[in-house]
């Protein structure tokens, strides 16, 4: 049994995080540049998917409902996406020291050797370009689940996946200023870089640039995740495998494409592999958060219908 979140939930949450997004951006004295093309061309695709769902609201076919609910999703799921990318910014400022000792000891533990992985794929460029392309499809999968949610009317599984992706989103913000990291590619390797991964050497360059306060505008047109642990691409690849499994048109192809993602996270993401791990559990709690949150929503309902028909006496 499963429950609809509610759209204004939904809208509120993203209203929250942007208030959110708003103050950390004054506190550390960061600033988005309205009328940059990058900014105006978000603002105005984001504003024409809300001013469609909303004209959209009382579908007189087929063919609205499926642009109201596709420009729904995308809407959500892109402004959410992007506050998050953003927030990385500020919170990354307020930060001290990185964490990479700790981080590396943990895959010594568990034996993964990130520096073989590298040598690897730096040594066949098939393994490079086949890399990239899966850590590259964190933008595919999203847009085959929520455009085939819009297409079949899965209203309830399309909000019940932005959600549990939000609230994932939220739990790796929050533990971000206490893992801040350079990424093994920037810790472990020493010497000329034979090949440079899809996430290059970002964290080492502007985390310390933010923490000295040498930014003072965050481009949209060229935003860079700073999350090193949890990583964010783990917790994408299993929230999509998730939402996905109850369908069987989507099941498998969505597992292989975010299985390639995972296995090109260590290299193309600089990640160890305790980022991943940390990045699963983030995935696990919010699809469990989510799941009693719609199970509760599910449960209610027929409560509410019965208590309903006791009062009007039917």
């Amino acid at each position: 049994m499963h429950g609809l979140v509610p759209g204004r939930w939904l809208a509120s949450a993203a209203l929250l995080s942007l208030t959110a997004l708003i103050a950390l951006m004054a506190w550390e004295h960061l600033k988005v540049d309205p009328f940059a093309r990058s900014t105006l061309l978000l603002g105005t695709v984001t504003g024409l998917l809300a001013a469609t769902s909303y004209a959209l609201r009382n579908p007189a076919t087929r063919a609205q409902r499926i642009a109201r609910d596709a420009s729904e999703y995308f809407g959500l799921f892109t402004l959410i996406s992007l506050m998050g990318a953003i927030a990385t910014y500020p919170l990354s400022a307020g930060t001290h020291g990185f964490v990479d000792p700790s981080l590396e000891r943990i895959d010594a533990v568990l034996r993964f050797n990130w520096i073989v992985w590298y040598d690897l794929v730096a040594a066949h460029r098939s393994l490079q370009l086949l890399g990239t392309a899966a850590y590259q499809s964190i933008f595919v999968s999203p847009a085959i689940l929520l455009g085939y949610f819009a297409w079949t009317g899965h209203r309830a599984a399309a909000r019940g996946f932005i959600a549990a992706f939000w609230v994932a989103a939220i739990l790796s913000l929050l533990l971000f200023p206490f893992l801040p990291a350079e990424g093994p590619l920037a810790f472990l390797w020493h010497g000329p870089i034979p090949y440079m991964p899809e996430s290059a050497l970002w964290e080492m360059s502007l985390i310390p640039e933010l923490r000295h306060h040498a930014m003072s505008h965050v481009d949209l047109g060229a935003l860079r995740g700073l999350v090193s642990a949890p990583s964010f691409h783990t917790a994408s690849a299993i929230l999509y495998i998730a939402a996905a499994w109850p369908f069987r048109r989507l099941r498998w192809p969505l597992l292989v494409l975010n299985v390639a993602m995972l296995l090109s996270t260590p290299v193309e993401g600089t990640h160890y592999l305790a980022d991943m791990i940390a990045g699963a559990l983030v995935a696990i709690a919010a699809l469990g958060i989510i799941a009693e949150v719609r199970y509760r929503l599910a449960t209610r309902a027929p409560a509410e219908l019965a208590m309903a028909s006791v009062v009007t006496g039917s």
